[in-house]
């Protein structure tokens, strides 16, 4: 195991997507933290405060993006130039090479998520610290690596399960959106307002009205099936983040410990399966 990860530690050093996507996602990461700086600044007049908070995490959902592009990739890469083969021939088991290149994945997603960070640091000189506290920033990043592992593990069983990189890549793509999609659909629906407040327009003009029930409303044992999903899915836990609505912390870790597990389980059998000739 040991040769296996230096092996993939030293081909990650010198992968161009890798520090193509870590360059990216930094820049990404900035950049947006910029745009969240001047439009605190256009509004800062309208009494609403604005903290470093706003803005910090709403990249998260991105991470699952990069994630994808670089495992399909860089495992795809291994079939094509040989090397997964190579491994086995000189005595390696299956478990051990997949595990190797699903700890690759997780140390580069790390340096995706670190590059994240240090990109929203820009915001500090005119935003000032985070108001979330230690604690609390401490359990968000803990959750972010959580969600990423169980990221990885999905597409590390993706990028293993084709020989082809263009094929792995796309199917990893498609997947990321796929997730993306499914979770913004549940968290919409979360969103929707119990009542609605009418305006009615009168004779001396517009006034509110009385409130009447949304019926896209969900409530009830519906309602909890959605919040599970949402927790359940990584995706869902990145756009949670994005908006600092993490209130479950210990089903999400628990979620994305489960996600990973069974991903893991999956692509290691689907491995140990694959004709590799």
């Amino acid at each position: 195991m040991n040769n296996l990860l230096s092996a993939n530690f030293a081909r990650l050093w010198k992968d161009k997507v890798f520090w193509l996507c870590l360059a990216a996602l930094l820049a990404c990461s900035a950049g947006s933290m910029l745009s969240g700086c001047r439009q605190a600044a256009v509004n800062a007049g309208s009494g609403f405060a604005y903290y470093l908070d706003h803005f910090y995490f709403n990249l998260a959902p991105l991470l699952g993006l990069f994630c994808a592009v670089f495992a399909s990739l860089f495992l795809g890469t291994e079939y094509s130039d040989g090397t997964v083969r190579n491994k086995l021939v000189v005595g390696h088991s299956r478990a051990a090479v997949y595990l190797a290149d699903l700890l690759v994945c997780f140390a580069a997603a790390l340096l995706f998520m670190a590059a994240w960070l240090a990109g929203g640091l820009v915001g500090i000189p005119a935003l000032g610290g985070w108001k979330l506290g230690a604690a609390a920033l401490a359990l968000y990043l803990l959750l972010a690596i959580l969600f990423l592992a169980a990221f990885t593990a999905i597409f590390t069983w993706v990028g293993t399960a084709f020989t082809s990189k263009a094929a792995g890549a796309v199917v990893s793509l498609l997947l990321f959106l796929g997730l993306l999609v499914c979770a913004s659909m549940l968290y919409n629906r979360l969103s929707e307002p119990e009542m609605f407040s009418g305006v009615v327009i009168t004779a001396e003009g517009m006034a509110m009205g009385e409130p009447t029930p949304n019926p896209d409303y969900i409530s009830g044992s519906l309602r909890r099936a959605y919040e599970f999903l949402v927790d359940l899915l990584p995706s869902g836990q990145s756009i949670l983040m994005a908006n600092l609505e993490l209130a479950h912390p210990v089903r999400e870790a628990l979620c994305s410990v489960f996600v990973t597990a069974a991903a893991v389980l999956g692509g290691l059998w689907a491995f140990r399966k694959k004709d590799l000739k």
